[in-house]
Order: structure tokens, then C-alpha cells, then sequence
């Protein structure tokens, strides 16, 4: 997030003690190819670039449009390339094409399918957009997916007021496996997860789809539910789980419905996953943004720290006696670079 402000504000920036708190500190590949692209999308420098490294040093130049991409070569997470890169291209002077390639449902990270569906649509309410083709999706340890996606520039983003999540109107989803898993285990997963979401939730439409990739769309063994809720406001919230070795169907199924199902009862109209995504957007906007959201997470609290330094947006957080949350904040109202025949 540090990187896509100082490239799309100019403003030169050093990080240090980079995931210093972590079992493996420092940039992983998915942090270091996307730090890469932004490098090469706004037309920067970037030194301490290197796998592990725990401090680099980014100098932006001038943003770009045209074709880029990034592979992990690993089951590194194509939804964080995402969110790095994203917010360069919405302030490019011409659409941007990327290819991405990495672990497209990895865990500790948005699934790509919540990125194509539940942050799109969270964009489109900034007045953003983009198209996104998932090629060929890729699991731990191998990676190997392939992501394409257009990105078209804004003039500016539209400040957003989301304060009524209002009533579950639907509810779908995917229960997957790939590989050597049976087709079984996704149509036993989506069975399981329609039973639970319609005794939670009544008498709404639920779809849930079971089904298994074709070994010419994913790479290794997966598995897995991306489960997503609409509402009578227009908002949609998520809940996800992955497959493990020690998990069962049953708890796998349930721990995506739980997720889901506890976004929906907090009364946030964004779940914990877009709580720190919205952030950036709402500090760029053309004026006043309010979201509902649940308990602020600690990414939320971060990017809200990080946004206030290089922006010099105030947030505000009123919180709700419910447990709620309203974040604030009055955007700087970011204009996209003008046209320019310089592509990439």
C-alpha cells in the first residue's frame, strides 16, 4: 500500500523491518514480483529488491500504461500482485494489461475468485473498473496459475457511502477440487454448505456449485469454497475456506459458511477482507466516504496509519454501541495523469 500512494502521489519512500514479526521475515515472492511491477509501471526505481530482504528504498517516476506481468514461481498469492498494482493502474494515463501468474487460491490471502467478485464490485462504487480472466488456476506448493486482467484509468474515484448492509437477497458459490481429488468431495462440499446457509439464513435463493477444474485449467491438487452474499443494498460480502490434509469435508464446508454467515450478522457492509482494501480508495476519492464496518481489524488500523502519513487524509472511526464501526474520511480527490503516448 506504502509502494501504490508513493508511485501514484510521487513521493519517494523507504520501508524498514519489513513482516519483521515473522516466523520468515522480510519479502516473499509474491511481495517482491509485485513491488517489481509497480517499479515498472510507474517508471521508478527500486533498491533492497531481493527475496527476505527487510528494508527497500522506492523512487517513483512517472506512471504508465501497456502490458505487464509478474510470476511468482511459486504458490505466491496473485490477488496481493493485485492489490499492489491496482491502484497504480487506476491513475495511469491509459488501460493496463497484466498477467500474473502464482497461486490463485492460496491461503492468508483473498482467493482470486473474491477478488473478481466481491472487490470488483466494491471498485465499481468508486467509479473503478476492471476485466478479469482466471486462465489456468494454480495451488500450494506449485503455483503455476495464470491471471489476465484489464485495467481501465479513472478521471477520478467517486467518494462512497455504505451504511445500510440491508437484506440477504441471494446467495452463491463454488465448492472445487482439482487434480487427483474426486469430484465428490466438491459436490459432497456444496451440498453441505447449502444445508447450513438455508438453516441459517431461511428461505433465500442459494446456489451452491460443486464441480472439478479440468487439468488444462489448474496446475496440482485443490480444493476448496468461495461462497458469496448479496443484499437489498447493493452490497456483497464473502466467505472462503481451503482444503487441507487435516481437514474433512464437513470442515471445510463449514468454515466458509461461518465466515460468510458472521459477515452478514455483524451488519458491516464490507467484510473483514475489503476492510483494509477500501482504505486507499476512500484517502483518493473526490470527497466524503463512510462505510458501516464490523471491529477494525489490525490490516484496517495499519492502512489507515499508512494512508494518513503519505496522504494527509484524517479518518475518523465512530464507533457503534452494536460493535460497529463507521470509518470516514474526506479523500484528496486524486486526478489521473494526463494521456500520454509513453507505454510499457
Amino acid at each position: 500500500m506504502a509502494v501504490s500512494l508513493s508511485a501514484i502521489l510521487k513521493i519517494p519512500i523507504r520501508v524498514k523491518s519489513i513482516r519483521a514479526g515473522r516466523d520468515k521475515p522480510g519479502l516473499r515472492a509474491q511481495h517482491l514480483k509485485g513491488l517489481e511491477v509497480a517499479r515498472d509501471i510507474s517508471g521508478g526505481k527500486l533498491w533492497g529488491s531481493s527475496l527476505h530482504s527487510t528494508e527497500i528504498v522506492f523512487h517513483p517516476g512517472h506512471l504508465l500504461g501497456g502490458n505487464f506481468s509478474a510470476d511468482t514461481e511459486t504458490a505466491g498469492s496473485v490477488s496481493l500482485l493485485i492489490q499492489v498494482i491496482l491502484p497504480c493502474a487506476l491513475f495511469s494515463p491509459s488501460p493496463v494489461h497484466l498477467s500474473l501468474r502464482g497461486g490463485t487460491n492460496a491461503d492468508m490471502a483473498p482467493q482470486i475468485d473474491y477478488t473478481v467478485t466481491v472487490f470488483k464490485k466494491l471498485l465499481e462504487k468508486f467509479g473503478g473498473n476492471f476485466e478479469g480472466c482466471i486462465e489456468k488456476r494454480g495451488y500450494f506448493p506449485r503455483g503455476g496459475g495464470l491471471v489476465h486482467m484489464k485495467i481501465d484509468p479513472v478521471s477520478q474515484l467517486c467518494p462512497v457511502t455504505l451504511l445500510d448492509l440491508g437484506q440477504v437477497t441471494r446467495v452463491w458459490g463454488r465448492a472445487f477440487v482439482a487434480g487427483n481429488i474426486h469430484v465428490q468431495e466438491a459436490k459432497k462440499m456444496a451440498e453441505l454448505c447449502q444445508n447450513e446457509i438455508k438453516s441459517a439464513l431461511g428461505n433465500i435463493p442459494v446456489e451452491i456449485i460443486g464441480y472439478k477444474e479440468s487439468p488444462q485449467q489448474a496446475v496440482g491438487n485443490g480444493s476448496g469454497v468461495n461462497l458469496f452474499a448479496e443484499t437489498s443494498t447493493g452490497c456483497i460480502l464473502g466467505g472462503s475456506s481451503l482444503g487441507k490434509r487435516n481437514l474433512n469435508v464437513h470442515e471445510v464446508s463449514s468454515q466458509a459458511v461461518k465466515e460468510l454467515i458472521d459477515a452478514l450478522k455483524s451488519g458491516a457492509c464490507v467484510d473483514t477482507h475489503s476492510q483494509d482494501q477500501v482504505i486507499i480508495l476512500m484517502a483518493l476519492a473526490a470527497g466524503k466516504s463512510s462505510i458501516m464496518c464490523g471491529p477494525i481489524t489490525l490490516h484496517t488500523k495499519t492502512a489507515i496509519h499508512i494512508a494518513q502519513i503519505l496522504t494527509k487524509v484524517c479518518f475518523h472511526i465512530e464507533e457503534c454501541s452494536d460493535g460497529r464501526s463507521i470509518i470516514s474520511c474526506e479523500g484528496i480527490g486524486m486526478k489521473a495523469v494526463s494521456s500520454s503516448p509513453m507505454e510499457h
